[in-house]
């Protein structure tokens, strides 16, 4: 039964096995962080972890440039990049992605349609204390509007969500976002923090075993 119930978690906030993992500072230069250079080709520090299935993701070149391609069929998995971020210095959240197809009608504030053709998110650590650990998921919603809120249906408010991008928003086409990561934190749960533990991304269609094709630009953090 536990096991059956974790893996319907998946990785909206790396609940299990983040909270337990020792999270490193690292060097942090004033004005920028980079999280994923994948218009370089590269993939270093990201780590993957499946739930159900395997979504395939690969750099490849898209309108001339390198991006981070995911294909999910069916399948839950994604990848994650541990890395304490200050959001004393560089609280912004930068991005690009595009979605190749929506996931239909489905019920995105279920459990049974808790699926997204892209999703960013970010993870404050609840470390030893792993209940602890709550996250915010940027989605590509197929059905809910843009700017609706909704705790996920399996996390409950450990995890909310924000619809970024719906279906008004064309496919095929790049989107560029910039998040206040630390004002968006306080608004959604009411605390102010100073950190986070980890931003992952995921494209999955488990819950509703549909498909989805997402591409993903670099995602870095700046100070404004």
């Amino acid at each position: 039964m536990f096991v059956k119930r974790f893996n319907h978690f998946h990785i909206y906030y790396l609940w299990f096995f983040i909270g337990f993992m020792p999270v490193s500072a690292g060097e942090h230069p004033i004005g920028k962080f980079m999280v994923g250079s994948f218009s370089t080709g590269s993939l270093t520090g990201w780590k993957t972890k499946e739930f159900k299935g395997r979504t395939q993701y690969q750099i490849t070149q898209i309108d001339g440039i390198n991006a981070l391609k995911a294909d999910s069929n069916a399948a839950a998995s994604g990848l994650f990049f541990e890395q304490r971020i200050d959001l004393q210095k560089t609280p912004y959240l930068n991005w690009r992605w595009r979605i190749e197809n929506r996931l239909g009608s489905i019920d995105e504030q279920s459990k049974l349609g808790d699926d997204f053709a892209a999703r960013v998110y970010v993870v404050v650590s609840g470390g030893l204390i792993f209940w602890n650990t709550k996250a915010i998921n940027y989605v590509w919603a197929s059905t809910s509007p843009k700017d609706k809120v909704w705790p996920n249906p399996f996390a409950g408010d450990h995890a909310m969500m924000v619809a970024v991008r719906s279906s008004a928003d064309k496919t095929g086409t790049w989107a560029t976002e910039k998040r206040n990561i630390r004002a968006d934190y306080k608004q959604l749960t009411g605390e102010d923090i100073a950190y986070i533990d980890a931003v992952a991304i995921m494209t999955d269609t488990d819950n509703a075993e549909g498909k989805a094709t997402a591409y993903y630009g670099d995602i870095y953090f700046t100070a404004k």
